[in-house]
């Protein structure tokens, strides 16, 4: 099955969940309604939600929570979004200009804020204390991992383990949020629950650690972004920690120096000396063994078209290249 299918399973349900976010994003204030309708609206993949509906359809959910949760899920990577290319300083997403580069960064920080308390009124009217609780602290999560990700930029030390670590916290945890909530508005069984839990925190894995991979060697056109955007804001990612543990002194001193200082000025040598060591196939492998792992999860899931569209989804992860 490919990406294709998987979201024609789901058509009439992001429909309604595309729908209902138009609808919260409401504003009296002009300008919250510009810019968020813009960031929403600005062609992602709507990776979350559409974990989050294809899960509560392989456990047989019925009802329209599973459509509210989508939203909310939605909401908070929205919000992340916004204020993660304030901090990064980024001008480009999705190929398209970021919302800071338009408005500024006042106004984006802003209406990030705005996203997270409309998603938090939307969890009180679920009425469920836990899926408050699961995204309460998922929050939190993810901004400690946005505050950890900014205490490694430009600190060329950064390890392996450090830099897993940022990742199950700034991306995996809300992917873990979004697959475990279908569990619990079903009331599955606990075995259910984390097995949905650790398909959702394996897949945020590989999910981001191909984008590492695409920031060195893919285009600004495939992936949506500047290439190299993560070297000029001077974080040591996987492919550039793998690269000055196993690359000649020369190529580790030159990943160090683009580390420490950030900039561009040596992408090209960088990405040469990256593909050298082997570091996109060792960061590849390693999204790959995590996709792997998501896919395992699945086995504690009763067999259905949405469980498959769940492995489709573990498998477009690692083989996507944008």
């Amino acid at each position: 099955m490919d990406i294709a299918a998987v979201q024609q399973l789901i058509e009439s349900d992001m429909q309604s969940v595309d729908a209902l976010i138009t609808d919260r994003l409401q504003s009296d204030v002009v300008l919250v309604n510009q810019l968020g309708h813009y960031i929403v609206n600005s062609g992602g993949k709507r990776l979350r939600p559409m974990l989050h509906l294809l899960c509560a359809n392989a456990m047989g959910y019925q009802g329209d929570h599973h459509h509210r949760i989508a939203a909310i899920v939605e909401f908070i990577h929205t919000a992340t979004l916004l204020h993660d290319d304030v901090v990064d300083g980024s001008e480009l997403r999705r190929g398209k200009d970021t919302a800071n580069a338009l408005w500024g960064n006042e106004a984006s920080v802003l209406v990030g804020d705005f996203l997270y308390s409309r998603a938090f009124e939307m969890m009180v009217e679920i009425g469920k204390m836990r899926v408050m609780d699961i995204l309460a602290h998922a929050t939190n999560i993810i901004a400690e991992g946005e505050v950890m990700q900014l205490m490694n930029v430009h600190d060329a030390d950064t390890t392996e383990e450090r830099y897993l670590e940022v990742i199950r916290y700034k991306t995996a945890k809300l992917f873990e949020a979004s697959s475990r909530l279908a569990a619990i508005i079903c009331d599955a069984a606990e075995e259910q629950e984390q097995a949905l839990a650790e398909y959702g925190m394996h897949l945020g894995t590989a999910f981001q650690l191909i984008d590492d991979v695409l920031d060195y060697s893919s285009t600004s056109e495939d992936i949506g972004k500047n290439i190299g955007d993560d070297l000029a804001e001077g974080k040591p990612t996987l492919p550039l920690i793998y690269t000055m543990r196993n690359g000649t002194p020369e190529q580790t001193a030159l990943v160090r120096n683009a580390i420490e200082t950030g900039g561009l000025e040596q992408i090209k040598e960088v990405q040469k000396a990256v593909e050298a060591t082997g570091a996109i196939t060792y960061t590849e492998q390693a999204a790959k063994d995590a996709s792997e792992e998501a896919i395992q999860a699945l086995d504690k899931l009763p067999a259905s078209n949405y469980r498959d569209a769940l492995q489709s989804l573990a498998e477009f992860a690692v083989n996507r290249s944008y």
